[in-house]
């Protein structure tokens, strides 16, 4: 029999039988240690660590800056479709046709929707597309012949940001936010040179607040010869509304697993498509998928592409369901997305400002920062302790201790699945808790199935396993 591959039909080899002498001494044992226990209690054992667990289908998740929102199950059914889930890498391009043509249709509505001219699909996460982008920006100053070595961010930037530029061989320029919580062009502009490669920024910034300067910023670096970098991990607070393309930014980064109803979370799956506007094209990693007549290909992008950042049609199980997400929503379903995120936003913020105190203004787009820092002060009450005060309550936490600017910060995005009901009984529960006696609140959680635990032991003397445990006891 023959099997067709991207190189052309290949003869399949018959695989030789084996047997147990082939298996090396070493690989040899003599038993096997699995509990001989009956099937209804291995099921229970495994329903009971699924409760355990808090995701988007238990409740809430305002997870600040993390989007956090439902994934609608439909997607699910056509991620699952074996027309899409069971494609080979390595298949000729006329037997994948349904898949590269979709990949083609999400790489243009995607760069519709930030006011780009094209979009690669290629990184496998937020930080892969970000390190993608810089690479992209150091391929076109190298070009064009500048020596540029640095990028300026913000000090309310995602973490993520700095490193993705360091990672690049980048000199990292952090400036201060104003007053208002925005980025200090006076800082900005003192910061840009002919060294400069480019700005990254997202905005709305990790505070909720949307900066009007951005197109003064874009003229700044843009007459300098350096680049703008719109960091999407906030989109969902401005899709269908504008675009990063209309505040004159070059490059952008999408987190297909956060803004178009992907689950994400421990460590992935995750997407991270690159849309750049037209003169970024021809750096864009390969491959691209390109449409010649009515057939569909997958290209290398030429010799200014910065080559592979991901092997073959990038996640493509996450692209799916984003792909799903848009399609069943529609340009007004997505802009209708953004508008309620907005709104749940400010109306939880509104029921918390008389107890928490809320810094750097008051209109906030689809996140906001709340700080403990009275109550740290006055009954030595900190984020922390609410957060995990907050579980006994059912409530999954918000980020907290980010950004970094603001004193005990704790940053909530309700998205746009938030319920108004789902948002009174989130306020009712913050405002209890303030009001709780110190020692509750700080001996907190009490109905987890993890009590409070010695964070600072924990992340330095990680017990990943059983077998690691053991292993010490010994």
């Amino acid at each position: 029999m023959s099997i067709l591959l991207r190189g052309g039909p290949m003869m399949a080899a018959v695989p030789r039988k084996i047997g147990p002498s082939d298996v090396p001494d070493v690989l040899k044992r003599d038993s096997i240690c699995l509990p001989d226990i009956p099937e209804s209690e291995v099921i229970r054992y495994y329903t009971k660590l699924a409760s355990m667990n808090f995701g988007v289908d238990t409740g809430p998740y305002p997870l600040g800056s993390c989007t956090m929102k439902y994934n609608p199950k439909y997607a699910d059914r056509v991620s699952s479709l074996g027309s899409f889930a069971d494609v080979h890498p390595y298949q000729d391009d006329s037997t994948v046709q349904g898949t590269l043509a979709m990949m083609y249709d999400m790489e243009r509505k995607l760069a519709t929707i930030a006011g780009m001219d094209a979009v690669t699909l290629q990184p496998a996460a937020g930080a892969n597309g970000e390190h993608a982008a810089m690479l992209i920006v150091k391929a076109y100053h190298e070009e064009r012949g500048e020596t540029r070595d640095e990028v300026i961010v913000p000090d309310s930037a995602h973490g993520t940001n700095p490193a993705s530029a360091a990672m690049a061989g980048f000199k990292v320029i952090e400036i201060p936010s104003a007053s208002d919580g925005s980025a200090d062009l006076d800082a900005l502009r003192a910061a840009v040179s002919k060294r400069t490669a480019a700005f990254m920024i997202t905005n709305p910034n990790t505070l909720g607040i949307f900066d009007p300067k951005i197109r003064e910023m874009a003229e700044i670096l843009h007459k300098e010869g350096a680049l703008m970098y719109y960091d999407g991990a906030n989109l969902n607070a401005i899709m269908g509304v504008t675009t990063p393309g209309d505040m004159n930014f070059d490059i952008v980064h999408f987190n297909v697993h956060k803004t178009f109803g992907a689950p994400h979370g421990g460590g992935g799956p995750g997407s991270g498509p690159v849309g750049v506007k037209k003169e970024l094209i021809k750096y864009l990693p390969s491959p691209v998928v390109r449409k010649d007549g009515d057939m569909y290909r997958l290209e290398d992008n030429g010799p200014a592409s910065i080559g592979k950042v991901r092997s073959f049609y990038g996640n493509l199980n996450v692209i799916l369901r984003g792909y799903a997400y848009i399609l069943r929503m529609g340009s007004e379903g997505l802009r209708d997305a953004t508008v309620r995120a907005v709104l749940n936003s400010n109306y939880l913020k509104e029921m918390l400002k008389d107890v928490y105190e809320i810094p750097y203004g008051d209109l906030k787009k689809h996140e906001f920062v709340l700080s403990a820092s009275v109550l740290k002060r006055d009954k030595g009450v900190r984020a922390m302790d609410i957060a995990k005060r907050m579980i006994d309550f059912g409530i999954h936490p918000p980020t907290v201790y980010f950004p970094m600017l603001v004193d005990e910060s704790m940053m909530f995005e309700p998205t746009e699945d938030c319920s108004e009901d789902d948002l009174n009984r989130m306020a009712e529960v913050l405002i209890a808790i303030a009001n709780e006696p110190a020692d509750i609140v700080t001996n907190a959680p009490y109905c987890g199935p993890v009590k409070r635990v010695d964070e600072t032991k924990a992340a330095k003397d990680m017990i990943l396993s059983v077998r690691y445990l053991k292993s010490r006891e010994q």
